[in-house]
């Protein structure tokens, strides 16, 4: 064979090693997704994802280092594709061990550009690992993406690093320079451990780099604020007028700070999202959240739990609810309300026909106040998911109002009622009301004083419905008899009961009652006998 034929032979079966095929592909992101998922020496330094955040992260790289190995191929063809693939590795691995760590961060979120071309938007990082000091030099590191020309970041997490006053100042200009850009800023926990003088000035340089941005988002919890930190943050705050969410929580924000909080705020009018948790606010501080809340008429998610809320300030934040016709979750949970806030309360919620969401536990709301409350619930909001009021001295007085406002919620997912005074009698009742619940998850009904039959007809109840996934009725007056018995039901699907290890057989009630269990069978057969044909209905 002659060396003219053998140079035609060896052209035409050249090998191509670009473009790969879509199975390499697919099996380059399978590979990232298990060194982001599993112990290797760099996540055992650097900590491993969660299998989505995984999976979101290995096919952005891929298809970034795809992109740009082929504009390389496409500039600087090299007959078979060598230096593309190189460059494809490459980029590959520099950008996972970025993931890793927790330089950047990317979430999968495909969005149309101007010119319909739809392009990769991404989420600027550092909050991953452990909770660290950052200094000047590692902040140029770990800042670098931010200074690139062209990049789109409009989300930023600076969360779980603490800033000291040189590597505030080397995030001021980059972060000046992405203000028109940004729409979400996570400023949560990033002054953890400084002194007050240096934290405060941190604040103020961060808020007047971000001064005039326009942001959809921002999260300032976890930074123990006061009136001080407030205020450090006035440029920031005051220059914010298209906020959709505000996060404010564990911020040990006083009746002061409050005030400082409505007063910096202009303008809440597009406000979605207040989450105001773990504060000291206390009655004054309630009242000037509450002028923050009727500035906001599309409120449709609002926390303030555990602030020191009193009387006074439940009421009148209960009044401001009622401004806010659009909200779907409410959590008040943990503060010190009373039966006269929770009347407020039920006035307000006659405004809310759109509530998925409403935590209500250790409110003090007594009877009296539960019974307002479920009588307003019962008509106002038909798509109610969750509902939780655990803790407010409920007794069966109040079962066939939280019954027939049970019964009437068909979307109904998830029924906290747990460490409060139900007996058996409401239990009964309430176990009626579910029966016709189909999208019901979860039940808790621990610590209520419940006895065998309680427990029995709850038991028999949530055990044939498609998809329950928990009955917690431990902490109970249940007899070794009536344990059996409810463990006999859950036999095919043990999983689904809560742990009995604290029910007590031979339980005395607070009212003083010997109710040793002696008997009990009896009592329970006598019990059930009275409310077999229950019906529940609102009562008059």
């Amino acid at each position: 064979m002659d060396s003219k034929t053998l140079n035609s032979q060896s052209h035409q079966f050249s090998i191509k090693l670009w473009p790969p095929s879509q199975n390499t592909r697919k099996v380059l992101v399978e590979r990232m997704l298990k060194n982001l998922t599993t112990v290797s020496i760099f996540t055992e330094k650097y900590g491993t994802l969660s299998e989505e955040e995984a999976k979101e992260n290995a096919e952005y790289i891929e298809d970034v280092a795809f992109s740009t190995a082929d504009e390389h191929y496409k500039k600087e063809p090299d007959g078979d594709g060598g230096s593309a693939v190189q460059l494809y590795a490459r980029e590959c691995s520099k950008l996972l061990l970025d993931v890793l760590k927790g330089v950047l961060k990317i979430k999968d979120k495909k969005v149309p550009s101007e010119n319909n071309i739809v392009t990769q938007e991404t989420f600027f990082d550092i909050s991953k690992g452990q909770r660290a000091f950052i200094e000047a030099d590692e902040a140029e590191m770990l800042l670098k993406p931010l200074t690139e020309p062209g990049n789109s970041y409009s989300k930023i997490c600076f969360s779980n690093r603490s800033f000291g006053l040189e590597a505030a100042c080397v995030a001021e200009p980059i972060l000046a320079s992405l203000k028109s850009q940004l729409r979400e800023v996570d400023l949560s926990d990033f002054v953890a451990g400084r002194p007050e003088e240096e934290a405060l000035q941190v604040m103020n340089i961060f808020a007047a780099a971000l001064e005039g941005s326009v942001l959809r988002s921002l999260n300032l919890s976890n930074n123990a604020l006061g009136e001080k930190g407030v205020r450090a943050f006035a440029a920031l705050l005051k220059s914010q007028a298209e906020l959709e969410e505000l996060y404010l929580m564990n911020d040990g924000i006083s009746e002061e700070a409050a005030q400082a909080v409505s007063e910096l705020i202009p303008s809440t009018e597009k406000l979605k999202i207040l989450h105001f948790h773990n504060n000291m606010t206390g009655d004054e501080g309630a009242v000037a959240i509450s002028e923050v809340v009727k500035r906001s008429p599309l409120l449709e998610d609002f926390r303030c739990s555990s602030t020191r809320i009193g009387s006074e300030g439940g009421v009148a934040l209960s009044e401001a609810l009622g401004t806010c016709a659009h909200l779907k979750k409410l959590d008040l949970q943990d503060n010190m309300f009373d039966v006269e806030s929770g009347i407020a309360l039920s006035k307000a919620l006659s405004k809310h026909s759109d509530l998925r969401e409403v935590y209500l536990r250790y409110l003090n709301l007594e009877d009296e106040g539960t019974i307002a409350i479920v009588n307003v619930l019962k008509d106002s909001a038909p798509s109610l998911e969750v509902l939780e009021m655990a803790g407010n001295e409920i007794t069966a007085k109040a079962a066939p109002a939280l019954a027939a406002c049970i019964e009437s919620k068909t979307l109904l997912t998830k029924l906290i009622l747990s460490e409060n005074k139900l007996k058996d009698e409401g239990a009964i009742q309430i176990s009626k009301a579910l029966e016709g619940l189909s999208q019901l998850i979860e039940v808790d009904m621990n610590t209520n004083l419940i006895r065998r039959a309680g427990a029995r007809l709850l038991a028999q109840t949530v055990v044939q419905k498609s998809g329950f996934k928990l009955l917690n009725i431990n902490g109970n007056f249940i007899s070794d008899e009536g344990i059996d018995e409810v463990k006999d039901i859950f036999k095919k699907s043990p999983e689904i009961l809560g742990s009995l290890d604290e029910n007590d057989p031979e339980g005395e009630d607070d009212d003083g009652d010997d109710e040793s269990g002696e008997g009990e069978g009896d009592n329970d057969e006598e019990l059930e006998s009275k409310l077999k044909n229950l019906e529940v209905d609102q009562p008059e």
